[in-house]
């Protein structure tokens, strides 16, 4: 599952970025990347996302990302970072998770695909700023 994790999420790379989209080569925004790949893994999403702003609760302090991730996928936070996990990243110390990736590669050069505005769908090195900002990891699994 985890190289058709990764090989879905490819497929996306070069979509535009598009707030709380989640059409392939159309537009999406980083949770629209991970629903799109979920779609394509298992069909429907496992619940309805509702309207977000931006910023992700961040001034009311809702880790509504992270606590999706625990309602849908295993947390695997903590054990060695793998291929098709999904990262979830914290973007500055005490602020709320607010950004997915999903990791594509391990080796020398890790790596991770996430869509983030001015840039769309990217692959990118998991650099170690990065890695300082990761906040949980998922392992995707229907839920």
């Amino acid at each position: 599952m985890t190289s058709q994790i990764v090989e879905v999420a490819r497929d996306w790379i070069g979509t535009p970025y598009l707030h709380q989209a989640s059409v392939r080569g159309v537009g999406c925004d980083c949770l629209g990347l991970l629903r799109g790949v979920w779609r394509t893994l298992y069909g429907a999403e496992p619940e309805l996302v509702p309207a977000y702003t931006a910023d992700w609760s961040e001034p009311q302090g809702q880790e509504a990302l992270y606590q999706a991730g625990l309602r849908h996928m295993g947390d695997v936070t903590g054990t060695p970072l793998a291929a098709g996990q999904v990262l979830l990243f914290r973007m500055r110390n005490g602020a709320v998770a607010k950004h997915i990736g999903i990791l594509s590669s391990t080796c020398s050069a890790p790596a991770f695909i996430h869509s983030y505005s001015g840039h769309g769908v990217v692959e990118s090195p998991l650099s170690a700023p990065w890695r300082r900002r990761i906040a949980a990891q998922f392992e995707i699994s229907k839920g």
